[in-house]
Parts: C-alpha cells; structure tokens; sequence
C-alpha cells in the first residue's frame, strides 16, 4: 500500500473580547521606609482603575531592593507589577485614563484575547485538515493516482492564539485616550496538523 503524508495549516480571526494590560508603580526615596509609602501614595491614585466593574488583577507583586552608586547604598527603590485582565472591553478607556492619570513607571497593552478560543480553534482545525487534503489530492492527481482514506492524522505543532498589540488609557482622574483608537483587534486562532493518506492506483 502506498501512501502520502501531507502537512496542512489552517487559522481563524475573530475580535478579541477581552485585554491584558501590564502597569509598573516605581517610587524613590532616601530610606526604605519613605520609598515604600511613596510606592503606597502611587498605589491610591491608581486604586479606583483596579476596582472598577469588568476588571480582573491577577496579580500584584512588590519590589523592594536598594539603589547604588559604586559601592555605597545611595537610596531605596520600591516597584508594585500587576497584571491586569478587562473583561468588559467598554471599560477599556476609562481603566486605561484612570491609569495613566497616576502616572504609572511602564504600561504595556492592551493585549487583546479570547474568552473562549475553542469554537476559532475547531474552525482554524478544520481548515487545517481541508489544506492537507488539498495538498494530497495535488500529489495524487500528478501520479495519475486517485487519493484514498485518511490512515493518521497529529497535530504537527502546538496551536496558538497570537495576541493583537496596541499601546496606550475618559474621565476627569486622567487623560481623554479615546482618540487613541483602542478597539477591539482581531485575534488569529492557528492549527497545524500532519495527515497519511492512501494512495490509490
């Protein structure tokens, strides 16, 4: 029996419903103690963004490590990353004004993302597997051949949802971002797999 063993690859976009935004606080200050409650008055500002509806933290860490010049300790550094997921895209410029409007050391995002990537995956596998055919059915016809059954079929590698990249944050707390354009991007689900086809005569 003979047989063809194709690779295909298939992706579907859809907008992405939710976005993940990362936000650094730094303060600095002669002491550990002065830099921490500075960190802390930084925090306050930003606090009404991270208690507003629709957004999720997932996680906040602190940083805590003294300043240097050659060898001798010339101040204390404080930093506060988090990790933030909105849920509800209309919220996006308001959390993103509030933010901004504290004046945070880095902000990156949004980074737009699926709720549920199942139903663009089955459709980027789908055409995965057609693009394999495809292929097949080309080398079967350029043998005079008739392509048969599917024998195998693996996933060739891992799929992905790449996420879409914007930067940016409308509310008296903070800067008007709506001008910035931060709608929702599309988000591309891939598949790839890997099929063995007989070989008809």
């Amino acid at each position: 029996m003979t047989e063809i063993v194709t690779e295909g690859s298939g992706w579907y976009e859809q907008l992405g419903d939710r976005a993940e935004l990362d936000v650094s606080f730094t303060a600095v200050a002669r002491t550990r103690s002065d830099a921490v409650r500075d960190l802390g008055r930084r925090m306050a500002a930003a606090e009404p963004a991270l208690t507003r509806p629709g957004l999720q933290v997932r996680h906040r860490r602190m940083r805590v490590h003294n300043e240097w010049r050659g060898n001798k300790v010339i101040g204390c550094r404080a930093a506060e990353d988090l990790a933030l997921l909105v849920t509800d895209v209309g919220e996006l410029d308001a959390v993103l004004s509030t933010l901004v409007g504290a004046e945070p050391t880095d902000l990156h995002g949004p980074r737009w993302v699926l709720d549920d990537p199942a139903a663009a995956l089955r459709e980027a596998q789908k055409r995965a597997v057609a693009d394999a055919r495809t292929r097949a059915e080309g080398y079967a016809v350029a043998l005079d051949a008739t392509l048969g059954p599917l024998l195998r079929l693996s996933e060739a590698a891992e799929h992905a949802a790449p996420m879409a990249y914007r930067m940016a944050a409308a509310e008296a707390a903070g800067p008007d971002v709506r001008a910035l354009g931060l709608e929702p991007e599309p988000v591309r689900v891939t598949a790839r797999c890997t099929t063995t086809w007989v070989l008809e005569p």
